[in-house]
């Protein structure tokens, strides 16, 4: 499995994948909020999603993981 983590430091603003959906490369999953700009998280790699560690609304810190990616 591989971890998706935060680039940076923000609020979720939304979640764009659900667990159990298919991701591939370069899809937006995420959005973060941080120093007034939205900042959309892409999926760095495809698979499976297995786990979501954030929900909307919840503050993460640069290097916090944000979802799980089985095969």
């Amino acid at each position: 499995m591989k971890e998706l983590k935060a680039s940076m430091a923000g609020t979720v603003l939304n979640v764009l994948a659900a667990e159990g959906q298919a991701i591939t490369p370069g899809q937006a999953v995420l959005t973060i909020e941080s120093m007034k700009m939205e900042i959309p998280v892409e999926a760095e790699f495809g698979g499976k999603v297995e786990k979501i560690h954030v929900e909307v609304g919840g503050f993460v810190n640069e290097g916090d993981v944000l979802m799980t990616v089985g095969e």
